[in-house]
């Protein structure tokens, strides 16, 4: 026992040294580019699914086996970590953490939800409304953090009034009955000849007590109401993390493994004609991720509240309950003050990004790059917007100038008594962007392209698809529901940006080897990694909903279940629907073609 439990306890350092010391017959006995390579990818999935190592460290491995195995030079991997999709991902991150530091997410996510109102139901859709909305443009951990407490108080708040107003009934019964149970009861006399006599009777009228007490009226309420809570509390915590996860399918930058395989694409298929952009992506995933929220509203609705129309969806006069817990809302959103500068300024950077970004290269008409810079090249690209906007956060005031904006204080030199005036400061510092900007994950983005130019460089990608030709045979709609299956089995094991980093390249050989569209089975399965529902450790989401301890792993596993088979049929219907006319994914594009050599 000793020994098992020292090996578990040193598992990490065992993998990091004897993994690479057991894959090293590889490269020895097959001494070929495509092994090499092999060997490289094989050893950072194996760290990257055990984790016995930071992931972002994991994905500087390129950097070190690359050159040293005569894969790629070092300046060649090294310009992978630093990419246009990088700064496409800094500059959202930067909008993200500008919302957060001022609040907006709380105050948006606060007025929705006094608009939808507190019956259980429309209060489950206005959670997971906002959720979702609110993943699309800031991080999933931020959301699920943000939007649990307020439901956990909501609901704690219903619970509380709804036990006030049970008491309250039972006493006016009580009033009512009591002159009856005093004529109908007699008292009754025991005699008492010894002590032990004395004993018996006080235990009799004790378990008496306890027995009435146990079948009283207010304690049958009050297990019933604990039990109706506990489920609205279990549906409602899984509402919250499943719905960030399904929001964050809807934009680019709403979550990694979209930005992995917009880079994926622009390094394997270089001619694409920037197939994947903002607008592009938008318009196959937001009805793809409504579908979605739908279908997971109604699959939760049926678990955790069943499907009594009248009590779900409150037909009728509010009661003192509902009042109550919207009023704890209301409460909520009175501390948060009137809109300050601050906020309305971020709001506006915030809309006048998305727009610039829809209107882009929006695919039915010129947009304004084109006209603009983008003639002979895709000079300005998602990236250069997101970077542009984003940098006005350091620019713009927190306060207006002109309407005492600057702040008095004592000067520390100078003359006795004299003041200074202060500037305001600006809406972001680096302070703040230092400590909530997730480096690691940039690092895991580049370790990802690395991983594709090195795949391409040593053949191994043409050496994949070429081994995995014999798949032509299967219809393309089974290709994908299979894939998609493996992936999303796949990332409930592992990190969402290890998944699509490793599958990404071998799925794009593949798709070319056969003649399929690449984005045919790249972009279910790049979706499909998000939807990892079933396990705490799957998405930080879950494990945050978790950590409140009204769920058990079962909870998660039955309602993720489900969640998961719906996932993977909505995206497969929509790239079979509005993704084909979208994208033409019936067709072999050319792009694809010119870059393996292989024709349609």
């Amino acid at each position: 026992m000793v020994g098992c439990s020292w090996l578990w306890s040193h598992r990490n350092y065992l993998i990091i040294f004897l993994t690479p010391l057991l894959l090293l017959p590889l490269p020895l006995l097959i001494p070929t580019p495509q092994a090499k390579c092999g060997y490289a990818i094989i050893l950072m999935a194996l760290y990257w699914c055990t984790e016995c190592m930071p992931l972002a460290v994991t994905a500087l491995l390129p950097v070190i086996l690359f050159p040293m195995m005569g894969i790629m030079e070092s300046g060649a991997v090294c310009v992978q970590y630093l990419k246009d999709s990088n700064m496409l991902f800094i500059g959202g991150l930067l909008v993200a953490i500008a919302v957060e530091n001022w609040n907006l997410h709380k105050r948006i996510a606060l007025r929705v939800l006094l608009v939808v109102g507190v019956r259980p139901a429309l209060l489950m859709s206005g959670f997971m409304g906002v959720t979702a909305f609110l993943s699309m443009w800031i991080s999933n951990t931020a959301t699920t953090a943000m939007m649990v407490p307020i439901a956990q108080a909501v609901l704690g708040q219903l619970c509380a009034t709804e036990a006030r107003q049970d008491e309250r009934e039972l006493q006016v019964e009580g009033k009512d009955n009591q002159a009856f149970e005093l004529d109908t009861k007699a008292p009754q006399r025991e005699e008492i000849n010894t002590k032990q006599d004395l004993v018996k009777i006080q235990q009799d009228h004790m378990y008496k007590d306890e027995e009435r007490d146990a079948d009283s009226p207010l304690e049958r309420r009050r297990k019933e109401r604990e039990l109706k809570y506990q489920l609205l509390t279990k549906g409602m915590s899984l509402s919250v993390c499943y719905s960030a996860s399904i929001g964050g399918t809807a934009t680019l930058t709403g979550t990694t493994p979209n930005l992995i395989l917009k880079g994926q694409v622009d390094e394997l298929f270089p001619g694409n004609g920037d197939v994947i952009n903002f607008a592009s992506w938008f318009g196959f995933a937001f009805p793809n991720m409504v579908i979605m929220l739908i279908l997971s509203w109604l699959w939760l609705q049926f678990m955790y509240m069943g499907f009594n129309m009248k009590k779900s969806f409150g037909c009728g006069k509010k009661n003192e309950g509902d009042k109550e817990a919207f009023a704890v809302m209301k409460e909520e959103y009175r501390k948060l003050g009137s809109m300050a500068f601050a906020e309305g300024a971020v709001l506006t950077i915030f809309v006048l990004l998305v727009v610039m970004w829809f209107t882009r290269e929006p695919g039915f008409m010129p947009g304004w790059a084109t006209v603009l810079f983008n003639k002979d090249g895709a000079f300005v690209t998602d990236g250069t917007v997101a970077i542009f906007m984003s940098s006005l956060f350091f620019i713009i005031p927190s306060r207006p100038f002109c309407r005492g904006s600057a702040e008095e204080e004592e000067g520390e030199a100078g003359e006795e008594g004299k003041k200074k005036q202060k500037a305001p400061a600006a809406l972001l510092n680096w302070q703040v962007v230092h400590e909530r900007m997730p480096w690691n994950i940039i690092l895991l983005l580049g370790g990802g392209f690395a991983l594709a130019s090195g795949s391409e460089a040593s053949g191994l990608s043409q050496w994949l698809g070429e081994s995995l030709a014999p798949l032509q045979s299967i219809p393309p709609f089974g290709i994908s529901l299979l894939l998609c299956l493996l992936v999303g089995t796949f990332t409930e094991c592992s990190s969402n940006t290890a998944t699509t980093t490793l599958f990404l390249p071998i799925l794009a050989s593949m798709a070319t080897a056969i003649g399929l569209h690449p984005l045919y089975v790249m972009l279910p399965c790049t979706i499909c990694a998000s939807l990892a529902f079933m396990l705490p450790v799957a998405t930080p989401p879950n494990a945050i909903v978790f950590s409140y301890g009204n769920l058990k792993v079962m909870d998660m596993v039955k309602a993720g279940f489900m969640l998961n088979m719906i996932g993977i049929l909505t995206i497969n219907l929509g790239i079979n629907t509005w993704g084909d006319a979208m994208f033409q994914l019936s067709t072999f594009p050319d792009w694809a073609n010119i870059t393996h050599g292989i024709k349609p």
